[in-house]
């Protein structure tokens, strides 16, 4: 990896993982793996589509896979799998100098799984974990984004990097994104759905599409 140069725009860059830089949706996958994919999907587009509280409907999805045994998680997990050109998209922002960071409801197995899968890394993962006792999912949820919310997320990614929240970039697309996509200076919708739109400054449905716009921004 070629060494990197800060970037004078974006210091950071603060990504979305499950409808963002990966199409996997970590819960369904794990919902598969116990004939509860179905249920997961309804619950998730609910939240996504700012309809049920985000905190509420995790709880409940990750209530589904209690008793779930580790081994058949991970497998879940070993699923999970980056967009086309994401890990592009990451390893160019990285070499310009810019702290990426990963803000996700989803779990932190999971991204770091399709991470390692595309031998790409990131600066930053705020994530979730899910319990494991004697073996299986207690059907329990601990992390930092359960209640927290991701604006909180990027403070403390601000706070401890030093960098200036005024050129800080969001990227996402569900409703829990809002509150990232709300103070970010730049806020970019990937696809977003029709609630978190209105609160972007811009939008792409592809990698190609956000790389040619970071470097567009003169992020890249």
């Amino acid at each position: 990896m070629k060494a990197s140069t800060r970037n004078s725009r974006a210091m950071l860059v603060a990504f979305d993982f499950d409808g963002t830089l990966s199409d996997s949706e970590m819960t369904v996958l794990l919902g598969s793996q116990n004939g509860t994919a179905e249920d997961m999907a309804d619950i998730t587009e609910r939240a996504m589509n700012n309809e049920i509280e985000y905190a509420e409907s995790l709880r409940q999805r990750c209530a589904l896979l209690e008793d779930l045994p580790d081994e058949q998680a991970q497998a879940a997990f070993d699923e999970v799998a980056l967009r086309p050109g994401a890990a592009e998209v990451i390893e160019a922002l990285r070499n310009a100098g810019v702290y990426v960071a990963i803000l996700t409801g989803g779990f932190e197995r999971g991204v770091e799984a399709a991470l390692e899968t595309e031998g790409v890394e990131v600066d930053a993962i705020v994530a979730n974990r899910l319990p494991v006792e004697d073996g299986t999912l207690t059907g329990e949820v601990r992390g930092p984004l359960i209640s927290g919310t991701k604006d909180d997320a990027m403070e403390v990614v601000t706070a401890v990097t030093g960098e200036d929240r005024d050129t800080t970039v969001a990227i996402g697309d569900g409703a829990n994104d809002l509150p990232m996509l709300e103070v970010a200076n730049l806020a970019i919708g990937f696809d977003p759905k029709p609630a978190v739109a209105p609160s972007c400054d811009t939008s792409v449905e592809t990698m190609d599409e956000l790389y040619d716009l970071l470097e567009a921004e003169e992020i890249l």
